[in-house]
Parts: structure tokens; sequence; C-alpha cells
């Protein structure tokens, strides 16, 4: 990190689940890698949810962009937000650093996904690379990254 540095210089936007009243079931992002990065984090947001709906978002980990031998990153998992909880418009932060993978098997690729239950639900997401590696992070922003002011 550098003093002197932009917030948009030190986190990059890598991948979004975009603002929509999400039906039932699962969505995720695309597989993202996580070697330019010291962190990431998923930061997830819950709207109106739906009656009695619940909301889950946890990590998962890949060998490859395409998915191979995906699995849950262990302890990357969020508690369940539930609209009769008090689950509405509220946010979850989820860690995860490169040496939390399963890097001995090879597993260098991380997507986040949302499972939405009973009823559709206002949800988005969306997962920050944190402190850059090797460039300033707005480099690795994903392309639908509009503006940087």
């Amino acid at each position: 990190m550098f003093p002197n540095a932009k917030g948009s210089e030190e986190f990059a936007i890598l991948a979004t689940i975009d603002p929509a009243s999400q039906a039932v079931g699962t969505v995720t992002t695309g597989w993202i890698a996580v070697a330019n990065f010291h962190a990431l984090v998923a930061d997830v947001h819950s709207g109106a949810l739906g009656a009695s709906a619940t909301l889950d978002a946890k990590l998962q980990q890949a060998l490859d962009s395409s998915g191979t031998s995906a699995k849950d990153i262990t302890g990357k998992t969020i508690t369940q937000l539930t609209q009769a909880g008090g689950g509405s418009s509220r946010q979850a932060l989820i860690n995860v650093k490169p040496e939390e993978l399963d890097t001995v098997n090879g597993f260098g690729f991380v997507r986040l996904s949302i499972t939405i239950g009973v009823s559709a639900s206002l949800a988005s997401a969306q997962v920050l690379g944190v402190n850059p590696r090797y460039a300033t992070a707005d480099a690795f922003n994903q392309a639908a990254v509009a503006q940087i002011v």
C-alpha cells in the first residue's frame, strides 16, 4: 500500500452480481484468478427480502477459470440472512487470502455464490481485489467499471 495512492489504485472491482430481483436459486460470479492480489473481499448486499426469504453466500475455489474441480472454501460462508430475522437491507463481507485456498493441489481461482431461498429477493454483490501485487489495482477492474473519478 502506498500512502499517496488513490483508493481506486488499492482495490479493484473484479466481479459483480448486479442489483436485481433475484429469483429463488443460485447465482454466481465468474471465476477470478487470485494471483494478482494479496487479498480478496466479497461484499454481499441484501435489499428487500421476499416473504420468508433466505439469502446464503459463500466463496468457492477451482483449478482454473472454467471452474474445474470447484469446491467450497472452508470457513468462507456467511450466516444465513432471513427476512424474518431482519436480514433485509444488510451487508456481509467475506475475506479470503490466496494462501487460504488449496494451493497445494493447484487451486487458484475464486468465485462468489449467492443462493436465494423461498421467494425472490433484491440482492447484489461484488468481489474486490485488495492490495495488488504487480500494478495499481485499477488495471484489474472488470470491463463494466464505467468511470473512475
